[in-house]
């Protein structure tokens, strides 16, 4: 296992964290803002910020990009994928077609 060095940092709030990589994004401020519902709140984190960079809020705006479009986005994985489907169908609402 490779020892990777964690340096402090601390964010425009002021919480205090440890990172090694060069990801910007403070993990108290993530957690404070993460939703309490809906079909944001079932995904990871890089997958929510992917969305939100997109635009993307709500199962509307998500049926209006397809599954490879939104798999292309930075942070999206294929676990995703499932949980946005489930979201979705329960909704009555689909991916667009490719």
């Amino acid at each position: 296992m490779i020892n990777e060095k964690k340096t402090l940092r601390i964010c425009s709030n002021g919480h205090q964290y440890y990172k090694s990589s060069d990801c910007p994004v403070c993990p108290v401020c993530e957690q404070e803002n993460r939703p309490k519902e809906g079909f944001l709140a079932t995904i990871s984190a890089p997958a929510k910020r992917a969305l939100e960079q997109k635009g993307i809020v709500t199962l509307q705006q998500l049926a209006t990009f397809s599954e490879n479009e939104i798999l292309k986005l930075h942070g999206m994985g294929p676990s995703t994928l499932p949980k946005l489907r489930v979201a979705m169908q329960e909704a009555g609402l689909s991916f667009k077609k490719d």
